[in-house]
């Protein structure tokens, strides 16, 4: 079952004198994840927006990773600005930029991507966000991906997904129902709306990656 996000400092996990939050699916879903993006980034220079970065561990873990990319994390809870700009200062790589205050109802994201932040992505990354979101959330965040991706960019979509209206796991159809109860606007979405969403941004599904725990990654590019 693919991993229900909360808001982190407030599910019992630890917290940091500094602010850094630790969540407990980074430590499993790193290193798949990782190997998903790597064969899609080889080579690749420029900037990379990640979406709904939560804690912040991510990001810097694949920082590490790829000292030719630049990126730039974001969410909308400040509790997890201030964590992932704590791990930021805690790793002390230059590659990573504070974080970004997105909200991905707004097609624009945030004022600085039309100022001072990030142009011509490289690519985008969002890991578990548009299943415990409605679905404006995705529909924002694929009008900016189109804005904002520049020519062969990628958006990485990490989750759980339906293909062909059906559920490939038990434990996700589990999942979907336990979200769809909490929040009628919530749930595990079909990789066909997906690429609808897709198709209206002028992105293309190029990849499809089986993930552990029933999650998949979905590749889209221009």
């Amino acid at each position: 079952m693919a991993d229900y996000v909360v808001e982190f400092g407030r599910d019992g996990g630890r917290v940091e004198p500094d602010g850094r939050l630790d969540a407990p699916a980074f430590h499993r879903n790193h290193e798949p994840i990782w190997a998903a993006l790597e064969k899609h980034l080889a080579g690749s220079t420029g900037n990379v927006v990640e979406l709904g970065s939560g804690t912040g561990q991510h990001v810097v873990h694949f920082a590490r990773h790829t000292p030719d990319l630049i990126w730039w994390p974001s969410d909308l809870n400040q509790r997890h600005l201030k964590s992932i700009e704590a791990w930021r200062i805690h790793a002390g790589l230059p590659n990573v930029r504070s974080p970004l205050r997105i909200d991905l109802t707004d097609p624009d994201w945030c004022p600085e991507m039309r100022g001072q932040g990030p142009t011509s992505l490289a690519a985008v990354f969002c890991a578990n966000v548009i299943h415990i979101a409605p679905w404006s959330v995705a529909e924002g965040l694929f009008a900016g991906a189109g804005r904002y991706l520049r020519a062969e960019g990628k958006l990485f979509l990490y989750g759980p997904f339906k293909r062909a209206g059906k559920h490939t796991a038990l434990s996700n159809a589990v999942f979907d129902t336990s979200l769809r109860e909490g929040n009628p606007e919530w749930g595990v979405r079909d990789i066909a709306d997906v690429e609808t969403l897709a198709q209206g941004a002028h992105l293309r599904l190029v990849d499809t990656i089986d993930m552990p725990a029933n999650n998949l990654t979905l590749v889209f590019a221009r």
